[in-house]
């Protein structure tokens, strides 16, 4: 008798156990699907923060609902200071146009006075200064643009030829008016890439190729490959030492060989971070004295889909 009460006793202790044990199951996945929501809710911006009962098994929902809340506020901090950003760069690059417009017009008009050769000299240099002070504010701003994340790329599906157009457009004369070939080839390849922002990215290697070389010419040529189509810069120009090669596209970053010339250092940066940041890459390929080889590779709509890069 006294052993069938203690074979009971056992049982209902036994079944109380399970009982707590289901109940504490449940409690515990009740808290962790609240967590999860509230992290969803945040990854989502749609975080706001609960009353929450601060029991023993609640208190790491707890915590993780404030901070959670912390994260939120940081994040709506974040986006107000990139809008602040966004405000001021646009505010200096408005409020610059104008006064350097009015600088470089007049410039110009001394130029064109009838003055002594002296006078002459310094309205000649007071032109070139204008001009180097408006395009170092140009890139300038455009690095401000892309480092603070205001400068919105849009890469589409694009003809490649009409990028090679624009190119010649802006850069056969200038390369002519210094006895250079400057030759483009034509193509019916199409590749993924934002059109205004990537001429302005290789505008600035071909910039640089028609301002280091000196005679011989500048070639634009166009390859297809599975994943990506290649626009080569060939250049008969000072080449690139080596060692420099992985340092060019540093911001402000020259090579020695050419601090000479007139330069920022700012180009190739810019050129690198633009196709960066549109799934792209850019290779360089030269030996001193033998000209140079930029490759801007930019992703077919495959590449493009998927995310590969």
């Amino acid at each position: 008798m006294g052993q069938g009460i203690v074979i009971g006793i056992l049982g209902i202790v036994l079944v109380l156990v399970i009982v707590a044990a289901i109940y504490e199951h449940f409690k515990t996945r009740a808290i962790l699907n609240h967590i999860n929501n509230m992290i969803e809710a945040a990854i989502n911006g749609d975080f706001t923060e609960q009353v929450i009962d601060e029991t023993l098994l609640s208190e790491v929902e707890c915590k993780m609902s404030k901070y959670l809340s912390a994260s939120e506020l940081s994040a709506k901090n974040v986006a107000k200071e990139k809008q602040v950003l966004h405000t001021l760069i646009s505010d200096i690059s408005h409020q610059t146009k104008t006064p350097l417009a009015n600088i470089k017009l007049y410039a110009e008009l001394l130029r064109e006075a009838d003055l002594q050769d002296e006078n002459k000299d310094d309205a000649r240099r007071l032109c070139d200064q204008t001009e180097k002070l408006e395009f170092l504010i140009h890139n300038l701003v455009e690095m401000s643009r892309l480092e603070t994340g205001v400068l919105k790329l849009q890469p589409k599906e694009c003809a490649v030829n009409e990028l090679l157009q624009q190119l010649n457009q802006q850069y056969s004369d200038i390369a002519r008016e210094k006895g250079l070939q400057f030759l483009v080839q034509t193509t019916e390849l199409r590749a993924v890439f934002d059109e205004k922002w990537t001429v302005e990215a290789i505008g600035n290697i071909v910039d640089n190729a028609v301002k280091y070389t000196d005679e011989g010419h500048i070639a634009i040529t166009v390859k297809s490959y599975e994943m990506f189509q290649c626009i080569e810069i060939a250049d008969t120009g000072k080449g690139i030492k080596e060692a420099e090669q992985g340092r060019i596209f540093g911001r402000f970053q020259r090579s020695q060989d050419v601090s000479a010339k007139e330069g920022l250092g700012l180009g190739l940066y810019l050129a690198r971070e633009i196709i960066r940041r549109q799934n792209g890459y850019i290779k360089v390929i030269s030996k001193k004295g033998e000209g140079a080889i930029f490759q801007v590779y930019l992703p077919n709509s495959m590449v493009a889909k998927v995310g590969m890069i």
